[in-house]
């Protein structure tokens, strides 16, 4: 047996650094386990859209986690900013979703009743308050004030070095591969080199990688699946849009620097293949380029993927694995990893604290009901 933690987080991307982290504030010691290198996978490839939220009115348990999220990272970018000196690029820029007409009058009542604040700009106006936007024919702008965003690769850098200033026991490069123990308790996960931790809760949040751990450990499958994403980085000077934009399932992320993230696809089919593939990054170009004009002359900085984790349904599955007591999965983030991470840590932690949980288990679990109707956002 190995030394002594109380809890033993599977998965070291942003859900399982900040649920590690919250975890440890609160008094818990805590390690962390990730088969690769911590903080990279689809946390780190990420745009960091942080859409706006209000907790107090969010009807649907995801819709709260978003807000929760939306009300929590300017306090957790200058907490991380002290205790750590890392600085993880919040802002709080704004953005502006183009809706099409029906699809505007579901969404904007969906944000009227979690009493979020936008505004329509029509076509003169959006090109007057966002110089070089030409709006998708068809199209009404929508300018949200509150939305915000995070650069991902420094959030992963932050989080990482706060969970050691928390003395979170971090264990890159070391794979679980089952659990010591059976049903209904687990004693502690087996690592690859056949050496036992002795833990009194686990949680498993390996992200696009949950379901292989739970073949590992002899469990059926919570249909989490790697979708590709692909994003692409230009530079243009002096810079253009201030804002986030966003039309569908694809955006334009400013880094107020002169650097803009371009994405993304959505690629079920690509498996584990992270490759970038030039008919992908094309029409990524040809989106920026009709939204955005002038960064036809922009310069092209690079490209990369990453394999989001999706599930069934879009969302993702938290609390305890059918057969365990103590053994929980957090995963299945899909898009929305990033802005759910101060929620799903908040969740996971009131629970196994006796706190009453933010929102109800029964809601967000194994056995929920597949959410259905639209949806405040998408990216």
């Amino acid at each position: 047996m190995r030394g002594s933690v109380d809890i033993a987080v599977v998965g070291g991307g942003v859900i399982g650094l900040s649920c590690a982290y919250e975890l440890a504030c609160r008094g818990w010691r805590v390690g962390v386990w990730d088969r690769g290198a911590l903080g990279q996978e689809a946390s780190w490839a990420g745009a960091g859209i942080i859409p706006p939220g209000q907790v107090d009115k969010a009807a649907l348990p995801w819709e709260r986690l978003r807000a929760i999220g939306a009300a929590r990272f300017p306090s957790l970018a200058e907490e991380l900013r002290e205790l750590t000196g890392i600085d993880i690029g919040y802002r709080r820029c704004g953005g502006i979703e183009f809706l099409e007409a029906e699809e505007a009058a579901e969404v904007t009542a969906l944000w009227s009743a979690e009493g979020i604040a936008f505004e329509r700009w029509e076509a003169e106006e959006c090109r007057r308050r966002e110089a070089g936007v030409i709006p998708p024919e068809g199209m009404t702008a929508w300018y949200l004030p509150g939305m915000a965003q995070v650069r991902n690769p420094w959030l992963m850098r932050g989080l990482i070095a706060a969970c050691e200033r928390r003395q979170v026991e971090l264990h890159p490069q070391e794979e679980v591969v089952g659990l010591a123990g059976s049903p209904p308790r687990a004693q502690g996960v087996l690592l690859a080199d056949g050496s036992v931790q002795a833990v009194e809760r686990i949680l498993l949040a390996a992200g696009a990688w949950t379901d292989g751990v739970l073949k590992h450990l002899g469990s059926v499958g919570a249909g989490i699946h790697p979708v590709r994403g692909q994003i692409v980085l230009v530079r243009f000077a002096p810079p253009l849009s201030h804002r986030i934009l966003i039309v569908g399932k694809r955006y334009i992320v400013p880094r107020g620097d002169g650097h803009y993230l371009v994405g993304s696809t959505e690629e079920p089919e690509a498996g584990f293949t992270k490759a970038n593939t030039a008919g992908a990054v094309a029409e990524l170009l040809d989106f920026a380029t009709r939204l955005l004009p002038p960064l036809h002359q922009a310069e092209l900085v690079k490209c990369w993927s990453g394999l989001r984790p999706g599930s069934r349904d879009g969302w993702p599955i938290i609390g305890p694995l059918p057969g365990w007591e103590n053994v929980w999965m957090a995963a299945g983030h899909f898009r929305a990893g990033v802005q759910l991470s101060p929620g799903t840590a908040r969740l996971i932690a009131e629970v196994w604290s006796g706190q009453t949980p933010c929102v109800p288990l029964e809601a967000v679990g194994w056995h929920r009901p597949f959410p259905s109707g639209p949806r405040a956002f998408r990216s």
